[in-house]
């Protein structure tokens, strides 16, 4: 190895125990997280709720699920009508999914455009 590559390698685990310095750009990545993970979240937990949803309508229409009790839910013999509303209840949800997700993510831009756009202002001016 040679001394180029050592002060390279030196250099880049000195930096991990270092104290960075937090700077207006910092503070301009945290404000654009606030504004973006909420509506991030309920669009992945709503999505993954509402296909849970279809898919458990789904094996109740098509009875993969045996009749019998689970978890205090008796499931009979003929699932299809109350499977084919639970689907489409799931159907509901996932479509329903996108635009819930854009006009969350369109409300928390407006509340926070001033502050993002005052400090992007004065980073780009220095």
């Amino acid at each position: 190895m040679n001394k180029n590559d050592q002060e390279f390698l030196v250099q880049k685990i000195r930096t991990q125990y270092t104290e960075k310095e937090h700077t207006q750009l910092d503070e301009l990545k945290a404000l654009d997280k606030k504004v973006k993970k909420p509506a991030n979240i309920f669009a992945y937990t709503f999505g993954t709720i509402g296909s849970l949803v279809l898919g458990t309508g789904m094996s109740f229409a098509m009875n993969v699920i045996e009749p019998g009790t689970y978890f205090g839910i008796t499931i009979s013999e003929n699932m299809m009508i109350p499977g084919i509303i639970i689907g489409l209840i799931g159907i509901l949800m996932v479509s329903i999914n996108y635009p819930v997700y854009k006009k969350l993510l369109g409300s928390r831009r407006n509340k926070y455009a001033n502050d993002i756009i005052a400090l992007s202002d004065k980073i780009m001016k220095g």
